[in-house]
């Protein structure tokens, strides 16, 4: 991480000095601030208000949110932490941000009927990633995270750690997730619901004609008005990228895919403002890219296997927000 970082400062003029980030703590929020201004919290061990009459319950994984570009634009739809807008309330699970896997398997684990736990959806039964220590690093934290069965069950450990960048366009948050099977030995599923997760702002749903635009990395582009079938699903690339305006402001968000990762993400991206980098979905999950493959992935118990993405806040759209040179300097990591 501290050579990522480094790497990623040397190649980009940055719009704020290494000493204008910095991270704060608290009872159960991570805030980076650049100067005075909050620009983004990491939700570690918070509550959210549930879908029915349930009340308020603990978050069922770590999210980031909110999460602005340099111009000020939340890129991210604030929906169900926030409900004091408008916005559209489909997917209760896909909060802002955050990292996890639909269907993750541990051997000898008596899941009550259930084949694999369900770390994506929040349906009844759902996983939790649950935060048991944190420590504030510059410009960034580690956090120590157990992934557990709706019973309480610890089948798999994390080593998260999240750093922020400012660099030309706007501001990289970059997510190394170390998964460490000390328990059990681990399959992750063929599902399309995983892994690195955006919910984009609201407004830029192509499904409305004032809708924005997404792009990839491989040259294709789909912008508003438009329905599912997007021509970048299920497809490998290092990158997507949403944008759109709001309040008049143009701004977007993207998810780098890091190519040293140990499965190439094929992209579940949906007009509807989802936008994931999934590197566990093979012939069942119905992306393109891996029609026809059945190799699951596999940790052996004492194993890790480490994922490295970054969601990249910035102003204007992937190419005013210079996205590709970010990728660039991104992937030049160890």
């Amino acid at each position: 991480m501290r050579l990522l970082l480094a790497t990623l400062v040397a190649l980009f003029p940055a719009t704020a000095s290494a000493a204008d980030i910095t991270v704060e703590k608290g009872a159960d929020t991570v805030a980076f601030k650049i100067g005075a201004e909050t620009v983004a919290k990491y939700q570690f061990a918070g509550t959210v208000q549930e879908e029915k009459s349930e009340g308020r319950k603990p978050l069922a994984k770590p999210i980031l949110w909110p999460v602005s570009a340099p111009n000020g634009t939340l890129v991210t739809r604030a929906w169900p932490m926030d409900r004091s807008g408008k916005e559209k309330t489909d997917h209760f699970h896909q909060k802002s941000v955050w990292f996890c896997h639909g269907d993750v398997v541990p051997e000898g684990v008596d899941l009550k009927g259930k084949h694999a736990v369900d770390f994506w959806s929040e349906t009844a039964g759902h996983g939790r990633i649950v935060c048991t220590e944190l420590t504030v690093e510059k410009n960034g934290f580690t956090s120590k995270n157990e992934w557990r069965t709706a019973d309480g069950v610890k089948i798999l450990d994390e080593i998260r750690r999240v750093a922020l960048v400012e660099v030309a366009g706007g501001r990289l948050f970059v997510f190394e997730c170390k998964l460490i099977a000390n328990d059990y030995n681990i399959t992750f599923g063929d599902t399309k619901e995983g892994s690195f997760g955006v919910r984009t702002h609201d407004a830029w749903r192509l499904e409305l004609p004032t809708g924005g635009t997404v792009a990839s990395s491989d040259g294709s582009t789909a912008s508003a008005p438009a329905r599912e079938n997007l021509p970048m699903w299920g497809k490998f690339a290092d990158w997507h990228d949403y944008s759109g305006t709001v309040n008049g402001k143009a701004a977007g968000i993207a998810i780098f895919d890091h190519p040293k990762n140990p499965s190439r993400a094929a992209w579940h991206t949906r007009a509807y403002g989802l936008m994931a980098a999934n590197p566990f979905g093979r012939t069942k999950s119905g992306f393109p890219a891996v029609k026809g493959s059945t190799d699951l992935m596999k940790l052996e118990k004492g194993k890790t296997m480490t994922f490295t993405y970054a969601a990249f806040a910035h102003d204007g759209d992937a190419k005013a927000g210079k996205v590709a040179e970010a990728y660039e300097a991104f992937k030049k990591r160890d």
